[in-house]
């Protein structure tokens, strides 16, 4: 548990001492609280072949609740589609929220640990970023976190990763994640 509380401070700690001065002096920002920060990390696993095989679904949960450190939501299909096999309530993916100290640990592995690991890594693009201050990255498979012992993976599943904040822009959104160590392409 000391680990997890060491991880969290230390970007906290950046963020208070180092980020948000520099944000400050660039916006020119008046009170504090107007200064952009992290608000949550969703993680989120999107599985099609839930509709066949609801085992997936559930190996998915396993995994997702490693990686996160935290329990998911199982997410089921709000309306049927013929098209796709699909029927109302049936499970199709997986999600977890992260907020405050948990969210900071996830971000340091995030951007320590598993980015890096990640094939013919250069550097993540700037187009994902929502036009309110929001940065969504998607991952190919979840093998590029430690956590995951790579002999009980039966299947490589997709992750897609959402930092929330709460800029009002993407101009300050792309300052404060690339101040927090955020790796961008150059």
């Amino acid at each position: 548990m000391a680990a997890t509380t060491t991880a969290a401070t230390r970007y906290l700690e950046k963020y208070e001492s180092e980020v948000a001065p520099a944000l400050i002096k660039e916006f020119g920002y008046t009170s504090p609280m107007a200064v952009p920060r992290l608000e949550k990390i969703v993680l989120n696993m999107g599985l099609g072949e839930g509709t066949q095989n609801p085992k997936v679904v559930e190996s998915a949960a396993e995994e997702l609740a490693v990686i996160a450190g935290q329990r998911p939501t199982i997410r089921k299909a709000r309306k049927s589609i013929a098209a796709f096999k699909l029927r109302e309530g049936m499970q199709i993916g997986c999600a977890v929220t992260l907020r405050r100290a948990k969210m900071y640990e996830f971000y340091d592995r995030l951007v320590n640990i598993a980015l890096p690991r990640v094939r013919d890594f250069r550097g993540m693009p700037t187009k994902g970023f929502d036009g309110r201050g929001n940065y969504t990255l998607g991952l190919r498979d979840q093998l590029i976190f430690p956590e995951i012992d790579y002999n009980k993976i039966d299947k490589l599943k997709g992750l897609s990763v959402t930092i929330a904040t709460t800029a009002r822009t993407d101009e300050e959104a792309h300052k404060l994640l690339g101040l927090m160590d955020f790796p961008f392409r150059r």
